[in-house]
Protein backbone atom coordinates (compact mmCIF):
# COMPACT_ATOMS: atom_id res chain seq x y z
CA UNK A 1 0.00 0.00 0.00
CA UNK A 2 1.40 3.40 -0.99
CA UNK A 3 1.60 5.92 1.79
CA UNK A 4 1.24 9.56 1.00
CA UNK A 5 4.48 11.34 1.78
CA UNK A 6 4.42 14.82 3.10
CA UNK A 7 7.00 17.15 1.64
CA UNK A 8 8.40 19.91 3.82
CA UNK A 9 10.17 22.86 2.26
CA UNK A 10 12.27 24.95 4.57
CA UNK A 11 13.04 28.49 3.52
CA UNK A 12 15.67 30.67 5.15
CA UNK A 13 15.06 34.39 4.81
CA UNK A 14 17.83 36.24 6.60
CA UNK A 15 17.88 39.83 7.64
CA UNK A 16 20.92 42.05 7.40
CA UNK A 17 22.50 41.44 10.77
CA UNK A 18 25.46 40.34 12.80
CA UNK A 19 23.83 37.73 15.02
CA UNK A 20 26.87 36.86 17.14
CA UNK A 21 30.13 38.68 17.84
CA UNK A 22 32.09 36.99 20.61
CA UNK A 23 35.74 36.95 21.64
CA UNK A 24 37.15 34.03 23.58
CA UNK A 25 40.24 35.41 25.33
CA UNK A 26 42.96 32.92 26.23
CA UNK A 27 40.99 29.79 25.32
CA UNK A 28 41.94 26.34 26.51
CA UNK A 29 44.48 24.87 24.02
CA UNK A 30 42.11 21.93 23.45
CA UNK A 31 39.71 24.31 21.73
CA UNK A 32 42.34 25.17 19.10
CA UNK A 33 42.99 21.50 18.54
CA UNK A 34 39.30 20.66 18.14
CA UNK A 35 38.79 23.54 15.72
CA UNK A 36 41.95 22.72 13.76
CA UNK A 37 43.33 26.26 14.00
CA UNK A 38 46.63 27.65 15.23
CA UNK A 39 47.01 28.72 18.85
CA UNK A 40 46.94 32.45 19.56
CA UNK A 41 45.74 34.73 22.34
CA UNK A 42 42.10 34.78 21.27
CA UNK A 43 39.41 33.38 19.03
CA UNK A 44 36.75 35.65 17.55
CA UNK A 45 33.44 34.22 16.40
CA UNK A 46 31.03 36.02 14.08
CA UNK A 47 27.75 34.80 12.65
CA UNK A 48 26.30 36.88 9.84
CA UNK A 49 23.23 37.03 7.66
CA UNK A 50 22.99 37.01 4.73
CA UNK A 51 25.59 34.30 4.92
CA UNK A 52 27.74 35.60 2.06
CA UNK A 53 28.52 38.58 4.27
CA UNK A 54 31.16 36.41 5.93
CA UNK A 55 33.36 37.05 2.88
CA UNK A 56 33.07 40.82 3.29
CA UNK A 57 33.61 40.53 7.04
CA UNK A 58 36.77 38.46 6.54
CA UNK A 59 38.18 41.12 4.23
CA UNK A 60 37.38 43.92 6.67
CA UNK A 61 38.77 42.01 9.66
CA UNK A 62 42.09 41.11 8.05
CA UNK A 63 42.61 44.69 6.83
CA UNK A 64 41.69 46.22 10.21
CA UNK A 65 44.00 44.21 12.47
CA UNK A 66 46.70 41.56 12.61
CA UNK A 67 44.37 38.54 12.61
CA UNK A 68 44.17 35.33 10.64
CA UNK A 69 41.14 33.53 9.34
CA UNK A 70 40.57 30.37 11.33
CA UNK A 71 37.40 29.44 9.47
CA UNK A 72 35.05 31.01 6.96
CA UNK A 73 31.82 29.46 5.70
CA UNK A 74 29.82 31.47 3.19
CA UNK A 75 26.97 28.95 3.40
CA UNK A 76 26.36 29.34 7.15
CA UNK A 77 27.69 32.86 7.67
CA UNK A 78 30.29 31.71 10.20
CA UNK A 79 33.62 33.44 10.56
CA UNK A 80 36.33 32.56 13.06
CA UNK A 81 39.27 34.91 13.59
CA UNK A 82 42.52 34.09 15.38
CA UNK A 83 45.08 36.47 16.89
CA UNK A 84 46.02 38.38 19.98
CA UNK A 85 43.09 39.53 22.14
CA UNK A 86 43.35 43.24 21.25
CA UNK A 87 43.73 42.50 17.53
CA UNK A 88 40.72 40.17 17.45
CA UNK A 89 38.59 42.72 19.30
CA UNK A 90 39.73 45.49 16.95
CA UNK A 91 38.93 43.39 13.89
CA UNK A 92 35.49 42.46 15.18
CA UNK A 93 34.67 46.07 16.07
CA UNK A 94 35.71 47.08 12.55
CA UNK A 95 33.42 44.45 11.04
CA UNK A 96 30.49 45.48 13.24
CA UNK A 97 31.10 49.17 12.49
CA UNK A 98 31.44 48.80 8.73
CA UNK A 99 28.44 46.54 8.35
CA UNK A 100 26.19 48.74 10.49
CA UNK A 101 27.35 52.14 9.17
CA UNK A 102 28.00 51.41 5.50
CA UNK A 103 25.65 48.51 4.74
CA UNK A 104 22.92 49.29 7.31
CA UNK A 105 23.18 45.96 9.13
CA UNK A 106 21.93 45.48 12.66
CA UNK A 107 25.11 45.00 14.71
CA UNK A 108 25.59 42.56 17.57
CA UNK A 109 26.90 43.47 21.00
CA UNK A 110 30.56 42.44 21.13
CA UNK A 111 30.86 40.00 24.03
CA UNK A 112 33.91 38.40 25.61
CA UNK A 113 34.67 35.40 27.78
Amino acid sequence: MDQERQRVIQEYVPGKQVTLAHVIANPDPVLYSKLGIREAGAIGILTLTPTETSIIAADIATKAADVELGFLDRFTGSLVLVGEVAAVEMAMEAVNGFLSQKLRFTPALLTRS
